[in-house]
């Protein structure tokens, strides 16, 4: 009930306004100066427009002094009737917190070395119909601060200084890459077979064409065609979309980077994800050095190496050439697998591949070696058919990048496809299918080439110390209300 106050008195404000005549959705737009710049090149005495939102009052006598906050800085205004005059001090006295009002006065510094506007004019530029929440409670609110972003942004400075370091390790990332001479590209999202990845798609239709569309998993045989076409360096930074599960590290749509070399390997992509994490890590401010949830991480390269296939051995007893059913039994004697299933190679692996990621360390390191199994996509290594060239990059535990050698051989790569189709369960059956167009340029000759995957999402996790995923999404999916 108090909110419906509240709400009733700003809007008999509104129109107490609209009545004399008052626009309040308008403002003063022009030689507006940025309140950072202002109080970077701060000059007693000099006039300034300054805009932003109302965000608290300090009543002293007959003068009052309010925080105006814009995108990126907070400064103090003096109000007084005096100054003011009597119009525009009754325009404020009818102002509320949330209200966006442009200010123009001029600079002066308080007694305790304050820098702060004396008003000689105000304007309303929008009127606040409902009152800004007074302050968060930690967890109790996080469902309203991914729900109300706008009011998240709003309330919790650091949230918005969060998703401005987000765009600057982009920038970073783009600006790097054009530089070395790639070209960024865009591909469909709308694919008439989902492929490039393991993953479930979402559905659509398109009603001219009575066509099924699936939404991208991943941009990549595309961006492999683009190879064939002749261009030798491309990237583009994608939103893709799995229909899969929730969690503090997995968003159904995410924005990945992926980046295709010519003449290059996997052994080159380990290179180029090293430049472009310490970009990235010097565009966010936090250097090559910094704590993530309470531990310290550095950067620098070169990082470590481990061996998948090793750790497997080490720790399993499981080798590539094992079959299916001997990886199972070894699987079962260390409690990792129940006795009753009938597992795929590729499942008995990745269940391999859970049980080591738990105890991985925050330390960047690349796991190579991965069974050929899990790679379709990937060139084996020449010595030994059964390992791939592919890496797998982790930091604080979590999988933040995926590269290979990309298998350019047009009949092995459908041989490995069509293996991969007819060994994917029914439901799973339903939704592979051989991207024929894909294989036929291949026939045409690709290249040798590295290709990288990055999970931008999950790289501003670490680089703004985010636990959650949702912490760095703008605008996460969210359970129906």
């Amino acid at each position: 009930m108090e909110l419906e106050n509240i709400i009733n008195d700003r809007q008999a404000k509104l129109k107490a306004l609209q009545d004399k005549g008052i626009n309040p959705f308008g403002g003063k737009l022009d030689n507006l100066t940025p309140i950072t710049k202002a109080l970077a090149d701060f000059k007693e005495g000099l006039l300034i427009v300054v805009s932003g939102r109302l965000m608290a009052k300090r009543e002293h006598g007959k003068v009052i002094f309010i925080d105006l906050r814009d995108q990126a800085a907070k400064i103090q205004v003096y109000i007084k009737e005096d100054t003011l005059g009597k119009d525009g001090f009754e325009l404020f006295q009818s102002l509320d917190i949330g209200d966006l009002i442009v200010i123009e006065g001029e600079l002066f510094m308080t007694r305790t070395q304050e820098p702060t506007i004396k008003a000689v004019n105000l304007s309303l530029s929008a009127k606040s119909l409902r009152p800004l929440p007074e302050k968060w409670h930690g967890l109790k609110d996080v469902e309203i601060r991914y729900r109300q972003r706008y009011l998240d942004l709003i309330s919790n400075y650091e949230i918005r200084e969060i998703f401005t370091k987000r765009s600057k390790i982009v920038s970073a990332i783009r600006g790097y890459l054009d530089a070395k001479s790639y070209l960024e590209v865009e591909t469909p999202m709308m694919h008439p077979i989902p492929g490039g990845a393991a993953g479930r798609p979402f559905k659509t239709h398109h009603n001219e064409y009575d066509a099924q569309l699936y939404l991208r998993i991943a941009p990549e045989l595309y961006l492999k065609r683009l190879l064939v076409g002749g261009f030798e360096k491309v990237y583009e930074i994608n939103r893709s979309f799995r229909n899969e599960g929730v969690s503090t590290r997995h968003n159904p749509e995410f924005t990945m980077l992926e980046v295709y070399a010519a003449y290059s390997s996997c052994e080159g992509m380990m290179s180029l994800v090293e430049e472009i994490v310490v970009e990235a890590a010097r565009a966010s401010g936090c250097g090559l050095k910094f704590e993530y949830q309470g531990k310290t991480i550095d950067i620098t390269p070169p990082w470590k190496r481990c061996s998948f296939a090793q750790m497997v051995k080490d720790r399993f007893d499981i080798a590539p050439e094992d079959s299916a059913e001997v990886m199972l039994e070894k699987l079962q004697k260390k409690g990792k697998a129940k006795e009753e299933k009938r597992l795929s190679r590729s499942q008995i692996v990745k269940i391999v591949e859970e049980a080591i990621q738990e105890e991985r360390d925050f330390s960047p390191t690349f796991f190579t070696d991965y069974f050929s199994i899990l790679c379709p996509l990937a060139k084996n290594k020449p010595d030994n058919p059964f390992i791939s060239e592919r890496f797998e990059l982790f930091i604080a535990g979590m999988e933040v990048a995926n590269a290979y050698s990309e298998l350019n051989n047009p009949l092995e790569q459908r041989k490995r496809l069509e293996e991969e189709i007819s060994e994917a369960g029914t439901e799973a059956n339903s939704l592979r299918m051989l991207d024929e167009d894909f294989i036929t340029a291949l026939e045409y000759g690709m290249p040798p080439a590295g290709g990288l995957g990055i999970g931008i999402d999950r790289l501003v996790m670490i680089l703004t110390n985010q636990s959650s995923i949702r912490d760095v999404i703008l605008f996460p999916l969210l359970r129906p209300q």
